[in-house]
C-alpha cells in the first residue's frame, strides 16, 4: 500500500519463557494452497474491504471460493481491511492478520491490526484488534513467522519511525499480548510491505525499496531484528509493484515470489520463479502460467494439505463461472463490451464481463454454450462468423448458432479450442482482440483459438 510519514518510537521485545506445541504444520503433507486477499478494481465495482479466500492445488492456477465473496468482515475499527495475511501456527491452526482499513483514504496514524483465529479456514472466531504500539504512525501490512529463539511469533509489518518507512516487529504467543514494537529493518532507506520465509534454518525477508520501486529478496541466519543482508537485483514487472509474497513449492526446490501491481487501475499479480531462494535468479513467468481471482490485491499465500483444500472448496464453494485466458495474449480475457465478444487486459470494468456459465450447448448437450454472468439470458453467438453478445430468442438458428464444441488446444493441447456447433470447420477465434468463427491454418490462427478456462 502507499507510504505515509508519522512517527514512532522504538521500544525493547518482550522476554518470554518457552512454550509448549503441537506437532508443526510443516510436518504435515502439504499439497495444495490457501491464498488470502482483498479486492479493488478500477472503476471501484468490485472493491471489498473483506477477508476472501481461493485454493490452488499447485500454486499458480487459483480457485476464489464463495463467489469470490467475502468469508469474514471487521466489525471494529474502520470497519474494513487491507493486506490480509495468513499464518500456520504451531498447533496447526490458523491466524488471520490485516490492516485495518477501508477504501482508498488512508488512515495514517492506527496503532491496530485485525485479527481473528481459525481452526481450518472454515470459519473465523475471537475476532479482535490489536494495539501493536502507542505512537502516530500507521501499523500496514502485517505479516508473521515464528521465531524459535525466543518461542514467540514475530509480526513484522510497515510503519514510520521518526526518520523513514521502515519494518517493525512486535512478538507474541497468543496475537493478544503482542509485546512492545520495535525496528525490525531499517536498511537506511524508505522500505515497505515485508514478507519473511523460513527455509532451511535460514530467514529471507522480501520486501519493497521504496527508493527505486523495486522487490528485493534478503537473508539472515537468525531472523534477529536487523540482521538481514540483501541478495537480489531489483525485481519489477510492469509500471509498479508491491506486496512481496515468499511461497515454497511443496513439490521440489522451487520459490515463487509474488508481487502485485501498485494501483487498482492495474489491479495484476505478476511472479517469479527460483530453485535457490539464497541466490540472485530470479525469472519471471509467463502470465500463461499462472492466474489470480478477478480483482484479487495484496494477498498472502500458505501451503495447505489436500484433505484441507477438499474441506474449503466444500464449506465455501467453487466459482459457478468461468474465465477464458487468451494463450498469445495471456493478460487478456474473453469478455462483452457493447454486446461484442473479444478479449481485453486485465483488469477491466464491470469485472462480470469476463465472468461465463458454462452451459450445456443449447443445440446438442454435449457441446457448450456461453452465458453471460452479468446478463443472463444472453449468449455468445456467432452471426456472419462475428461473435456478438445476444439475448437467446428461442429459435433453432440461435441454438445452433451459441453452441460450440471443446477440443484440445491446437496452440497448446492443455489448454482448449472450441469449433462451432454448425460450421465445424472454423474455431472460436479473436481477430484485431473480436472474437469470431474462422477456419484454421497458420501458427498465429492456431494461438489465436486456443484459451484457458479458468476462475
Amino acid at each position: 500500500m502507499l507510504s505515509r510519514r508519522r512517527l514512532l518510537t522504538t521500544a525493547a521485545a518482550a522476554a518470554a519463557a518457552p512454550l509448549a506445541f503441537a506437532v508443526p504444520a510443516s510436518a504435515q503433507s502439504n499439497a495444495a494452497y490457501a491464498m488470502a486477499y482483498f479486492k479493488e478494481s478500477p472503476n471501484l465495482t468490485d472493491d471489498s474491504y473483506a477477508l476472501h479466500l481461493a485454493v490452488s492445488a499447485n500454486g499458480l492456477q487459483w480457485t476464489p471460493l464463495n463467489q469470490n465473496q467475502p468469508v469474514a468482515t471487521p466489525t471494529a475499527g474502520m470497519q474494513g481491511l487491507r493486506d490480509p495475511f495468513l499464518l500456520r501456527k504451531r498447533n496447526g491452526a490458523f491466524a488471520v492478520l490485516a490492516t485495518d482499513l477501508k477504501g482508498r483514504v488512508f488512515n495514517l496514524d492506527n496503532q491496530y491490526i485485525h485479527v481473528w483465529d481459525s481452526a481450518d479456514l472454515r470459519s473465523f472466531t475471537g475476532y479482535r484488534r490489536v494495539k501493536l504500539h502507542d505512537t502516530a504512525t500507521h501499523s500496514w501490512a502485517p505479516t508473521a513467522f515464528w521465531d524459535p529463539s525466543r518461542s514467540r511469533y514475530a509480526v513484522v509489518y510497515s510503519a514510520y519511525n521518526g526518520t523513514r518507512d521502515v519494518l517493525l516487529v512486535n512478538y507474541t504467543a497468543d496475537f493478544v499480548n503482542m509485546g512492545a514494537a520495535q525496528v525490525f529493518f531499517d536498511p537506511g532507506f524508505n522500505v515497505l510491505d515485508g514478507d519473511v520465509l523460513v527455509h532451511d534454518g535460514a530467514f529471507y525477508l522480501a520486501y519493497k525499496n521504496m527508493a527505486d520501486g523495486n522487490l528485493y529478496v534478503s537473508r539472515s541466519t537468525t531472523g534477529q531484528p536487523n540482521t538481514f543482508t540483501t541478495l537480489t537485483s531489483g525485481l519489477r514487472q510492469g509500471s509498479a509493484i508491491e506486496a512481496p509474497i515468499l511461497v515454497k513449492s511443496y513439490a521440489g526446490n522451487t520459490f515463487w515470489l509474488w508481487g502485485d501491481s501498485f494501483s487498482p487501475d492495474n489491479a495484476v499479480f505478476y511472479a517469479w520463479q527460483s530453485s535457490n531462494i539464497a541466490g540472485n535468479s530470479w525469472s519471471a513467468l509467463d502470465q500463461r502460467g499462472y492466474t489470480a481471482p478477478i480483482s484479487s490485491k495484496h494477498a498472502s499465500i500458505v501451503p495447505i494439505t489436500e484433505a484441507e483444500r477438499a474441506a474449503l472448496v466444500t464449506r465455501w464453494g467453487a466459482p459457478q463461472w468461468n474465465r477464458l485466458k487468451s494463450y498469445n495474449y495471456p493478460g487478456r480475457f474473453v469478455r462483452h463490451a457493447g454486446n461484442v465478444g473479444r478479449i481485453d487486459p486485465f483488469p477491466m470494468e464491470p469485472p462480470a464481463d469476463q465472468q461465463w456459465r458454462l452451459r450445456p450447448g443449447l443445440a446438442d448437450a454435449a457441446g457448450v454454450s456461453f452465458e453471460s454472468v452479468n446478463y443472463p439470458g444472453r449468449y455468445l453467438r456467432h452471426v456472419n462468423y462475428a461473435v456478438n453478445l445476444v439475448a437467446n430468442d428461442g429459435t433453432a438458428q440461435f441454438a445452433q448458432d451459441a453452441t460450440f464444441h471443446r477440443t484440445a488446444g491446437l496452440a497448446d493441447g492443455a489448454w482448449a479450442s472450441f469449433t462451432s456447433h454448425n460450421h465445424p470447420t472454423r474455431y472460436l477465434r479473436h481477430s484485431g482482440f473480436v472474437l469470431r468463427i474462422d477456419p484454421v491454418s497458420t501458427a498465429a490462427d492456431r494461438a489465436d483459438a486456443t484459451f484457458q478456462l479458468t476462475y
